[in-house]
């Protein structure tokens, strides 16, 4: 009897740990966009079609509501600033959404898909397309933007949360 008693309790004792950490877990992965919500900053390159590149300064902000995700992406140095925003809609792997530009006043469309720690973007509009990479992980990001179309080449960004 004290065997079966021991048993009871152990398997007792696991299911109260069990129904304790669901909450928790289930909280850190309510949504694929959780981990980008909030304030970032960090350091940036742009490079030009012609080989000249500059370093930048950047911000990034992540809203979120449901299965949409709002960003803010903000790079500047002493002569250029370029200020993003976009929003996505989520269904299931796809996105799709709206961005635009504000420092060059261009806006369009984008299309794109979402695995676990990454957004792969393709960004039309405004004169020219765009590819869009944003790698995330724990408090770090790397965002990545490749145009086609402007004498911007490309932008590097890397950026910390907090």
């Amino acid at each position: 009897m004290a065997a079966s008693s021991s048993i009871a309790y152990a398997s007792g004792a696991s299911l109260a740990m069990a129904l304790a950490f669901a909450p928790a877990a289930t909280a850190l992965a309510a949504t694929p966009f959780d981990l980008l919500v909030g304030a970032w900053s960090g350091a940036g390159q742009i490079r030009y079609q012609d080989g000249r590149s500059d370093s930048m300064r950047c911000t990034a902000y992540y809203g979120e509501d449901g299965q949409r995700l709002r960003i803010v992406l903000r790079c500047k140095n002493s002569s250029n600033a370029i200020e993003i925003r976009g929003q996505l809609r989520q269904r299931g792997e796809h996105l799709t959404g709206t961005w635009e530009e504000r420092t060059f006043n261009a806006a369009g469309e984008v299309t794109g898909r979402l695995a676990e720690g990454r957004i792969n973007l393709s960004v039309t509009g405004g004169g020219f397309t765009a590819s869009m990479s944003v790698t995330y992980g724990g408090t770090k990001q790397i965002i990545t933007i490749a145009t086609q179309g402007t004498a911007m080449k490309s932008i590097y960004v890397t950026l910390a949360k907090g």
